[in-house]
């Protein structure tokens, strides 16, 4: 395993557009120095992967991650693959517009104290928790996530302050937790191929959820019936609502409330 750095230092940017390209391994995202743009610590199997370290100063914008060598794509075929690992700092100064595209990778991302305005992660066969441990600076516009087949844990997403929130997945399991100090609204849809769909839900906010189910079960507690939905007895009064819409094929959608 060959060890590899990368990092610049805050000149007075205010923004910053990041692009992390990752194929397997275990990653780790978390706010970092306030003085550095962003830094990148790696430890990869030189015999398959290269690093990525490329900033466009004109745009403020930098692509991270591990490509795969040769034209072969990416294919996990040892322990020692597995065994990479990646940590990836961003400032909490700049405001963030961040890209993922992850692999076979365990990964732990946690934006709490970041400056989210937008976020977009695609992911193949992973186990990600993605947080937001602590209020978003920003009023975030979108968050968007997509899974082949992975287990996918989105926490704290009231956090996030995002006005939208998608979710895409084919196989596999994802829990959205909507808790956290912030009071904002969201759209959420969420699209669920086969699998179980776990919705974590603030007592105090209104929720009305659109269900376009196949053969899927649905879990209403406490929600009661509303045309071709479910909606909570207090969305009317509610100063905070989520707004969801939802489709599952196969498998389970359950509602939990939060305290």
């Amino acid at each position: 395993m060959r060890p590899f750095s990368t990092f610049r230092q805050l000149h007075g940017e205010t923004r910053l557009t990041a692009d992390l390209e990752y194929g397997a391994g275990t990653l780790r995202l978390q706010p970092g120095e306030p003085n550095e743009l962003y830094r990148m610590n790696l430890s990869y199997d030189e015999d398959r992967f290269l690093p990525i370290s490329d900033f466009d100063a004109s745009n403020t914008a930098v692509l991270l991650g591990l490509k795969a060598r040769g034209e072969g794509g990416v294919r996990v075929v040892s322990q020692k693959q597995l065994r990479q690992t990646a940590i990836v700092s961003v400032s909490p100064r700049v405001d963030l517009d961040i890209h993922l595209s992850l692999g076979a990778v365990d990964a732990d991302l946690n934006f709490g104290g970041l400056r989210v305005s937008q976020l977009d992660l695609t992911t193949g066969a992973s186990q990600a928790t993605v947080r937001f441990s602590k209020v978003n600076p920003l009023r975030c516009q979108r968050a968007s996530f997509s899974a082949g087949a992975a287990d996918i844990a989105v926490l704290g997403l009231g956090n996030s302050r995002c006005e939208t929130i998608s979710f895409e997945g084919g196989v596999g399991k994802v829990v959205l937790d909507f808790g956290g100090a912030s009071s904002s609204s969201a759209k959420v849809q969420v699209k669920m191929t086969v699998g179980g769909i776990t919705l974590r839900l603030p007592r105090g906010a209104g929720v009305r959820i659109k269900m376009d189910k196949f053969l899927s079960s649905f879990d209403a507690a406490g929600l009661i019936r509303s045309g071709n939905g479910f909606v909570s007895r207090n969305y009317e009064a509610a100063s905070r609502r989520l707004d969801f819409d939802l489709t599952s094929a196969v498998g389970e959608v359950k509602v939990e409330w939060l305290q």
